[in-house]
């Protein structure tokens, strides 16, 4: 079931994509679902009718799994680690499908970087792995935007990682996935950047749900950026950056400048 988040001419409302007679369509729900369950309101709207937005606004974390592919890793002169490698992306830095990444005029290298998105659906801590399937609501995309010359310098990565619209998300939550072995690819512009598989992880979603969890509260609609592949590199102002996930779908957004 793919869940999206939209705009029409109300308030943001939650809906389910479907199909109406060949019209692509977005059953409308009543309320949150992660709140208020799959609560079906009885309308439907065309798909074509309605702006998507980011499909989930984190209540309160963003949390990002750093070098957790191997080739990864080695392209930024990094090692893999022993343990997952943990860093926070604030709330304020998501965005959604279509919206636009903006260049800060603090740094002169702003890349892209391609990810599985996990949506948390219920509070938890000391989940084992073997339970996590229990607190994931669904999946989604996410780009882990990076002004590289900022984490470089820092020595720490909250400014490189946290600039306001740094995390677009969406298009959709994919409740029904399964994250061990799908295809994971990087366009900038009409050009392949990143391609590879979610079974390149080093930590598997299960285990790095078991190893946020033992140390950190997840909350309803917390969101976990799994990693990303080997490719990243620079984006300018005026590219478009798309990521596709095989069996959810394609998380595209522009680049403009802040000014």
């Amino acid at each position: 079931m793919r869940i999206a988040r939209f705009a029409g001419e109300d308030d943001p409302r939650f809906g389910v994509i479907g199909d109406d007679n060949g019209v692509p369509t977005i059953a409308v729900l009543n309320g949150d679902p992660l709140y208020a369950g799959l609560n079906l309101s009885g309308q439907k709207i065309p798909l074509a009718d309605v702006r998507l937005l980011a499909p989930v606004i984190p209540r309160s974390k963003v949390v990002c799994v750093g070098r957790n592919y191997a080739k990864h890793a080695a392209e930024l002169g990094g090692e893999v680690p022993d343990e997952p490698l943990i860093f926070l992306k604030p709330n304020t830095s998501v965005i959604g499908p279509g919206e636009p990444i903006f260049y800060p005029e603090q740094s002169e290298d702003v890349h892209y970087e391609g990810e599985l998105a996990v949506v948390i659906g219920r509070i938890c801590r000391d989940i084992s792995a073997a339970d996590a399937a229990k607190v994931i609501f669904g999946y989604t995309i996410g780009n882990d935007v990076t002004a590289r010359d900022l984490q470089n310098k820092d020595g720490q990565w909250t400014r490189a990682k946290g600039f306001d619209t740094f995390c677009p998300l969406g298009p959709w939550i994919e409740t029904d996935f399964d994250p061990s072995d799908v295809a994971i690819s990087t366009r900038l512009g009409d050009d392949v950047k990143q391609d590879a598989r979610t079974s390149d992880m080093v930590f598997t979603v299960p285990a790095i749900v078991e190893y946020v969890s033992s140390f950190m509260t997840l909350l309803p609609g917390d969101v976990i950026l799994t990693g990303t592949p080997d490719g990243v590199g620079p984006m300018q102002v005026g590219d478009e950056v798309s990521v596709t996930i095989e069996g959810i779908g394609t998380l595209t957004n522009s680049v403009v400048s802040r000014d």
